[in-house]
């Protein structure tokens, strides 16, 4: 199994023979900067989007459905329910898992959990601090071409440079019986809608893109891979945003605009703009008195 990372929520498989997955585990000119560039901060709001949204349920109700072993989690814990499910599939046969993960950090803690955890001996693990394109480059400058059974990129594809040349590459690298698996935000999401709205007035740069199952539709048209869609309905209570000086509220404000102190650093016209459009029916519900933004998520199963 094999898995490339990324920093957000954002990561194993078969013998007959032995099983092997891949997890693929224009700013304006103020002081508004891309959350990334404060890892704790970061992890912080991500911990609370979690905690706020019902993102890790909807895939443990999904995914049985879609591809019949895998019940993902939150972010730590989706290798080791998908590798439960394939040593239930396949008991006693040796699973190769890899992970491709540029965070130290995160490896590290995955290291912890598979230390914690029990019934791992058949499942060989091989950790790369790396990048996609990092894991490209060397196993081309090493002219290595290792298949695998199961690949999954699971809200990866965001901190990809070029998209289409990242799914062409690992779609390469499928068995016959193969699939390789993507989950991103939908078109249908509020994420679609803040994107194609204020993309161009986030601090970004060079260090995310925004993308959604739209875009990624047209790119696997384009290059005429076959797969299935599948919807996964999720919410997220953003109510404390709109409670002024509310620190958790600050914090999911910074997630949903990839903004370090968005609240304290954004334009006050945008920052009204952007508070606005959150509360309309394109981006979130009025439910029981609470505001729920769409984050619906979109499953892909590209075939080989």
């Amino acid at each position: 199994s094999l898995r490339t990372g990324a920093m957000r929520r954002k990561r194993s498989c078969r013998e007959q023979p032995v099983p092997s997955c891949l997890l693929l585990t224009p700013g304006m000119a103020s002081p508004m900067r891309s959350l990334l560039t404060d890892p704790a901060r970061y992890l912080q709001a991500f911990r609370l989007f979690l905690t706020n949204s019902t993102e890790h349920q909807c895939g443990h109700a999904g995914f049985a459905f879609i591809l019949g072993f895998m019940s993902p989690a939150s972010l730590g814990e989706i290798d080791l329910l998908i590798l439960s499910k394939l040593q239930a599939r396949y008991p006693g046969v040796t699973i190769n898992n890899e992970v491709i993960e540029p965070s130290a950090d995160q490896i590290f803690k995955y290291k912890e959990r598979v230390a914690e955890t029990s019934n791992l001996e058949n499942v060989k693990f091989t950790w790369h601090e790396e990048t996609a394109y990092e894991y490209e480059s060397r196993m081309n400058a090493e002219k290595k071409a290792k298949k695998w059974d199961f690949i999954h990129m699971i809200q990866m594809l965001y901190y990809e440079k070029d998209i289409p040349a990242t799914i062409r590459y690992f779609h390469s690298l499928l068995e016959a019986q193969a699939k390789l698996l993507i989950i991103l935000v939908s078109e249908t999401s509020g994420w679609d809608t803040l994107w194609k709205k204020y993309g161009s007035s986030f601090p970004l740069d060079d260090l995310c893109s925004y993308v959604s199952s739209a875009d990624l539709k047209r790119i696997l048209d384009s290059a005429g891979l076959k797969y299935q869609l599948y919807e996964l309905p999720s919410h997220m209570d953003i109510t404390s945003c709109f409670i002024e000086g509310n620190k958790d509220g600050e914090l999911l404000l910074d997630f949903l605009t990839e903004t370090c102190e968005f609240s304290k650093n954004a334009p006050p016209e945008l920052k009204h703009q952007v508070m606005e459009d959150l509360r309309k029916p394109e981006c979130s519900e009025k439910r029981d008195g609470k505001v729920l933004f769409n984050n619906n998520l979109s499953v892909i199963v590209i075939e080989p």
